[in-house]
Parts: C-alpha cells; sequence; structure tokens
C-alpha cells in the first residue's frame, strides 16, 4: 500500500454522498462550509463556482472539476452572483429539470447544466492532515490523456442512458476523481505535505513505506537505514532534511496519530492501542502519550467523546451535517 493510499484509507475517505443535478436558468446552489470536502464537476454547461465573493467566482466547463475544503459556505450557479438555495429547496425547485436531449427541445437543450457533486468526510488527525494540505478551492482541468479527463468522459457516458447498476458505478467514479484531484494537487502544489514529497524518494520511500506498513515494529535507525540503502548518519541527514524531524520522531508521531484515532473510535481498552501502535504494554502506552499530549490516553478520549456529543447536539445531525441534493 502507497503512502497516499493508506492515508486516504485511515481517513475512510471513501464514502461520499453523491448527487447528478441538472438545472436550468437561473439556478444557484449554495453549500454548508460543514462538508469537510466537496468535489464538483461539471459534464454539460457551464457552472461558477465561488466562495464569498462572486467576483472572485470559478468558471467550470465540461471536463473541469473543483475541490472545496470546508470552513466557509460555498456557491455554485448559472453566473457570479446569482441567488443560491439551500440544497432542499433546490432539489425541489429542480426536481422537473431532464438531461439535455432526454425530454427538452434544443434551445432548453443548450441552457441545461449538468453537474455532479460529492461530499466527502474525513475521519480523525489522518483525515484532518489530508484536508489541511489542499487550498480552499482547487480547480483542475482534465487535458486529453489526463485520467482525469478519462474518467470525467466515463461519468459523461454512463450518464448518456439509465442503466442497470448506473448509481453504483457513478458512486466509484467520483471515488476515483477524488483521489485522481488529491494526487493530481499534491503533485503540482509546493504545499503539499512533506511526507508525500518524500515518499517518491528512493532513498527514503522504502522506510517511510515500512514505518506506514508496520507501526508497531521496534524500528531503529539502523534498520531504516539499511532499507534505504544508505549509511545510518546518511540517512539520518536525508530525513531530517526531507521530513524536519529525526526518524524516530516521526515514527513516534505516527502512532500518537494512530493512537489518537483508536481512541476516538472507541478502542475497548488501552491494553489493544498500545498492541496497535508498537508499544510493549498499555503502561509504557500510557507514558509516551502523556509526554506527547500532556495529559493521560483516558482523560484525553473522554475530552473527545464530550466534544464529539457537543457537536452532534449543535448540528442536529449526529455530527456529520451533511445535506446534499
Amino acid at each position: 500500500m502507497d503512502l497516499l493510499q493508506d492515508h486516504l484509507t485511515r481517513a475512510r475517505a471513501s464514502g461520499g454522498v453523491f448527487a447528478r443535478t441538472v438545472a436550468e436558468p437561473p439556478w444557484g446552489l449554495r453549500l454548508s462550509g460543514t462538508i469537510q470536502l466537496a468535489l464538483h464537476a461539471v459534464v454539460q454547461g457551464r457552472a461558477w463556482l465561488w466562495l464569498d465573493d462572486p467576483q472572485d467566482a470559478l468558471e467550470l466547463a465540461p471536463g473541469e472539476l473543483a475541490l472545496v475544503r470546508g470552513g466557509l459556505d460555498h456557491h455554485i450557479a448559472h453566473e457570479p452572483g446569482a441567488a443560491c438555495l439551500e440544497p432542499e429547496e433546490f432539489k425541489a425547485r429542480h426536481a422537473d429539470a431532464h438531461t439535455p436531449g432526454e425530454h427538452s427541445d434544443g434551445r432548453q437543450a443548450q441552457r441545461s447544466t449538468v453537474f455532479l457533486c460529492g461530499a466527502y468526510q474525513f475521519s480523525g488527525d489522518v483525515g484532518e492532515g489530508l484536508l489541511g494540505a489542499l487550498p480552499q478551492v482547487l480547480p483542475l482541468s482534465a487535458a486529453v490523456g489526463d485520467p482525469l479527463h478519462d474518467v470525467i468522459g466515463m461519468v459523461s457516458r454512463e450518464l448518456a442512458a439509465a442503466e442497470p447498476g448506473q448509481q453504483t458505478v457513478l458512486d466509484r467514479l467520483l471515488d476515483v476523481l477524488l483521489v485522481l484531484a488529491i494526487r493530481t494537487s499534491f503533485r503540482t502544489s509546493g504545499s503539499a505535505p512533506r511526507w508525500f514529497r518524500a515518499s517518491a524518494d528512493p532513498r527514503l520511500g522504502a522506510a517511510l513505506q515500512a514505518m506506514h506498513d508496520d507501526a508497531t515494529h521496534p524500528w531503529t535507525v539502523p534498520e531504516l537505514a539499511a532499507l534505504s540503502g544508505l549509511s545510518r548518519a546518511a540517512f539520518a541527514r536525508s530525513f531530517q532534511r526531507a521530513l524536519g524531524q529525526a526518524p524516530m520522531q516521526y515514527l513516534t508521531d505516527w502512532r500518537m496519530t494512530l493512537a489518537r484515532d483508536y481512541l476516538r473510535a472507541g478502542q475497548p481498552t488501552l491494553a489493544d492501542v498500545a498492541e496497535r501502535t508498537g508499544y510493549g504494554s498499555p503502561y509504557a502506552f500510557a507514558a509516551a502519550f502523556r509526554r506527547h499530549h500532556g495529559q493521560p490516553p483516558g482523560v484525553w478520549r473522554r475530552q473527545q467523546e464530550e466534544r464529539t456529543a457537543l457537536l452532534g447536539a449543535g448540528t442536529g445531525t449526529g455530527g456529520d451535517g451533511v445535506h446534499f441534493v
């Protein structure tokens, strides 16, 4: 498993809410900033996307898509500054719209827009790390020969006619779009996570992969250096330069990241968490956790449970907060 796949799997980012929308002008949709990551792809027509200022609106044409990180509400409409409805009202207003060419004349077909939306929820610190490495809005244009272009083309062809199992196919294609978009962003952005850039370095990739594959192993610097084909000193220098920390500190941080996610998920005992994160006993794990976080793991877990309960009560949706058309 490569590091990006490992992060996506641990963030449990594969369960997106999906919608295909057909709208004729005037139309506009407002989506809440509680959606951690939204993906929009235009199949036919044009759409404009913006956050709080319509003058900064981004135009999306067929074959183009955008990722929008949560925090701020965002809008997508037939033109910048158009009135935007809440999802339920938008759905009711455009319930009778049809895909161009299905039940509309030529003029309506030219005016209609077909676009795809996906809303993803990420879990834990691994998910937050992925999201934090993305810009607020990431536009991506899929050139011919780009896998993004091919997948969007597959989506467009799938939407051309209703077929058995179509929703499942569209859901899976949307997941592929998400992974390709994140990968493209990390490859082209100066803010990509250090572990992503370092994983492409043949001197460091094997060691990083080993730590992620088996965080329970009692790794040592000489052992990791041997995997990388470097001397201990050369490996330590290269790792520090690329990751900004020593190899054992990186391993501890990764183990603590996993531990926090296990604690949030309600692992029944500290012994279970200790075993999953490479500590010989719950006492050794608790001591390491206290050094890292300044409090015992049991106290930290109770605080997280209380925080989650408060957030769920505040949204009225069990903490999810996602509503899509």
